[in-house]
């Protein structure tokens, strides 16, 4: 098989491996923070997941980018003339950018609260823009390959090939309508961890720190109420006592 005849099912795999691993966007990420049967799994390990499987996508892309490089090399054909290649090589530049910022800035303990705050929405968009865009490559590509692959019978005739691969592009128009309503419906997103902190990303106090500091001075200014009523009943107490004593001289 040749080279850029497999492209095609890696491109394919890589938007499977993608979809099943994302964000989000964002958030962040896509469907892997959003499954009701992995909320009980820590976040960091959801987040070991979420890296792994997004690391198989970025390889299978490199492997798909790499052997049609090979095939138009051995055969003279240009290379980077068409928009399915351009838009392709743009996606996989991003998905790799992409792969990094979330390495560093999210997977690794190194990077402040602040700076994650501030990056995640960032995150959780440029992931749904990544896979939207992936999809589309993969249209183009499918379609590109029947147009040159296709002869006799021509594609326009819509041989048995061309019904099969337009009917694979259209379960994969599907496949992406699928996963971005599982993202934008608020009942599938992960639900907060009861001791998680997120910092605002202007630098302002942390979520649950304020009605944390809110309890400690209502408990602060409960317990001066206290003091100060037990020192005005000792005040009492002792002038009645002088007032007893008063009376008895």
């Amino acid at each position: 098989m040749k080279g850029r005849e497999f492209a095609p099912s890696f491109i394919s795999s890589s938007v499977l491996s993608e979809g099943a691993s994302q964000r989000s966007a964002g958030s962040q990420a896509i469907i892997v923070y959003r499954l009701p049967w992995t909320w009980k799994c820590s976040k960091l390990l959801m987040k070991s997941i979420h890296a792994g499987l997004n690391t198989v996508a970025a390889i299978l892309a490199i492997i798909s980018l790499v052997a049609v490089f090979d095939f138009h090399n051995a055969r003279k054909i240009p290379n980077m003339y068409s928009l399915h290649s351009w838009v392709g090589l743009a996606a996989v530049i991003l998905y790799m950018l992409q792969l990094l910022l979330g390495f560093f800035v999210f997977l690794l303990p190194w990077a402040p609260l602040s700076l994650r705050a501030l990056l995640m929405p960032i995150h959780v968009y440029s992931g749904l823009l990544i896979f939207g865009t992936v999809i589309a490559t993969v249209l183009m590509g499918v379609t590109e390959k029947l147009i040159f692959a296709l002869q006799s019978p021509a594609y326009s005739t819509l041989p048995p090939e061309g019904v099969f691969t337009n009917t694979f592009g259209l379960l994969v128009l599907v496949f992406g309508a699928l996963i971005f309503w599982i993202v934008t419906r608020p009942q599938w997103k992960r639900p907060k961890e009861p001791n998680s902190v997120l910092l605002h990303p202007n630098g302002g106090a942390p979520e649950g720190a304020e009605g944390t500091m809110a309890v400690n001075f209502g408990n602060m200014d409960k317990s001066d109420s206290e003091l100060n009523s037990e020192a005005a009943a000792r005040k009492r107490n002792f002038a009645l006592d002088e007032a007893g004593q008063r009376s008895t001289m």
